[in-house]
């Protein structure tokens, strides 16, 4: 699976969240019941001061590794905190980014987006295990392209 590196600015993002396991045999009902609420209970549609029109999926909070509890945040980004306390208020870091670009019809969209994980996760990747996400940047069902960016440790400098 081809990537890129490259270097993400900070992003201030707001949506729901759930903790959840790969391994976890309702880890996919969590997640795509996130995804449910996020658009069919208005939330997206009611997030103010949206920076974009992009959906986000964000991994962060990790226990450990990919192995290990994380957290899921549906949400999108934002161009300052919304005022409704029922929004979980996230920061994406700013750093060093694995980049992957994942092209299909809308309807295929799960089933890709499951399989370059399965792939990301089998790759020898320097991941810092602090933030993950996936950003969709279209929602035309004939064709949408998602954004998998993984986040990579910074390379350690050693003065001598």
């Amino acid at each position: 699976m081809n990537y890129e590196i490259v270097t993400l600015q900070e992003k201030l993002v707001a949506g729901i969240s759930a903790r959840t396991n790969n391994h976890s045999p309702d880890m996919g009902t969590v997640i795509g019941g996130l995804w449910k609420r996020f658009y069919q209970d208005g939330i997206y549609a009611g997030i103010p001061n949206k920076a974009d029109d992009k959906a986000i999926g964000l991994y962060t909070d990790y226990a450990g590794d990919a192995d290990d509890d994380y957290t899921a945040v549906v949400c999108c980004a934002v161009k300052q905190k919304p005022e409704d306390p029922g929004y979980e208020i996230r920061r994406i870091p700013a750093g060093l980014y694995a980049k992957f670009v994942i092209t299909c019809g809308m309807y295929e969209a799960v089933e890709k987006t499951a399989r370059a994980w399965q792939e990301i996760w089998k790759m020898d990747l320097p991941r810092a295990y602090v933030c993950d996400f996936e950003e969709y940047q279209d929602n035309n069902q004939e064709y949408t392209e998602i954004h998998l960016y993984i986040g990579l440790k910074e390379e350690q400098k050693h003065e001598i």
